[in-house]
């Protein structure tokens, strides 16, 4: 929404210290407003309030470097005899990272149905690497209900995997990013998509990272990376672009900031909450960012459940 006021306005500029000193003194020029335009800015809920759906997948790391998950060291390993309730017992990092951020974004998610990814492991039956397998292994449709659903392919699939190597994280960014490339086309504020990356470590493919990034932002989409365990994580730091602009190989910078990266350590004492807050803290301005830079409204409430298909 914008107004425009066309009725010119002038104020003449005084130093007090010139009217003091000079009799004929009148000013020191004048400053003449010759149009006046004010622009509502919308806010991410004004968007979410309009329908729009936040698509959120999740892409886990099941490289060796986290330890055999049979061994208690292991950042995945799950205790035999605690129990599956995931909001009662969560035995790991990764679960426990994954159900704080994934219990808010789920929220604003209409079907509750999200895609859960693996990368980094030796997948059956023929046991190659892959760097972006459905971690309920069925290519056709990775969804999971809801983030319990999540938890259980995850605790499902791990006795099955054999962690391996290396941690590209490339694929997975390239995936989301084709999904929400056919988003530019509806020329509506209809689905964003959010993709939570946890890695315990240094990603291998960083010149294909950066490059998938700088692809992305063009796209409706946010990249939400969390570290856990005790890596280093510099490259982490530099792929958020907070330290500067992010670039790709080829000197191209990225449209906008889409990445936002926390090491879990800094949480591990910490509430859900505090942890979901920190990470889930940049997405709200970027999604307004994405559609104000494409100039997309928001749809008002009425417009959006007018244009709801009648169902159960």
């Amino acid at each position: 929404m914008a107004c425009c006021c066309m009725l010119q306005v002038q104020w003449p500029c005084i130093n007090p210290k010139y009217k003091m000193k000079k009799k004929n003194y009148k000013n020191s020029g004048i400053v003449i407003l010759n149009q006046c335009k004010i622009i509502k800015m919308h806010s991410f809920l004004d968007y979410i309030m309009g329908g729009c759906q936040i698509q959120f997948t999740v892409a886990i790391d099941f490289t060796a470097s986290n330890g055999d998950p049979r061994n208690s060291c292991s950042l995945h390993y799950i205790h035999p005899f605690q129990p599956n309730e995931y909001l009662k017992a969560l035995p790991n990092e990764y679960l426990k990272a994954l159900v704080a951020v994934g219990e808010i974004c789920q929220d604003y998610d209409s079907d509750k149905m999200f895609p859960a990814f693996g990368f980094g492991a030796q997948i059956p039956p023929d046991y190659k690497v892959s760097h972006d397998f459905a971690v309920n292994f069925n290519k056709e449709n990775p969804e999971c209900a809801g983030i319990q659903g999540v938890v259980e392919a995850y605790q499902a699939c791990l006795p099955k995997l054999q962690l391996y190597g290396p941690t590209n994280i490339a694929p997975i960014i390239q995936r989301v990013a084709n999904s929400a490339s056919q988003e530019v086309h509806t020329k509506e504020a209809m689905q964003y998509f959010i993709l939570l990356i946890l890695t315990d470590g240094v990603i291998t493919d960083m010149a294909d990272t950066r490059e998938a990034i700088v692809q992305a932002s063009h796209f409706p989409m946010s990249v939400i990376i969390v570290g856990v365990g005790n890596a280093d994580f510099s490259d982490m730091q530099m792929l958020d672009g907070d330290d500067g602009i992010l670039r790709s190989p080829k000197g191209e910078p990225v449209l906008r900031d889409i990445v936002q990266f926390v090491p879990f350590r800094n949480f591990k004492h910490a509430s859900p909450a505090a942890l979901a807050k920190s990470v889930l803290a940049e997405v709200p301005n970027q999604v307004v960012d994405y559609y104000n830079s494409k100039g997309i409204k928001p749809k008002v409430p009425s417009e959006y459940q007018s244009s709801r298909p009648f169902g159960p």
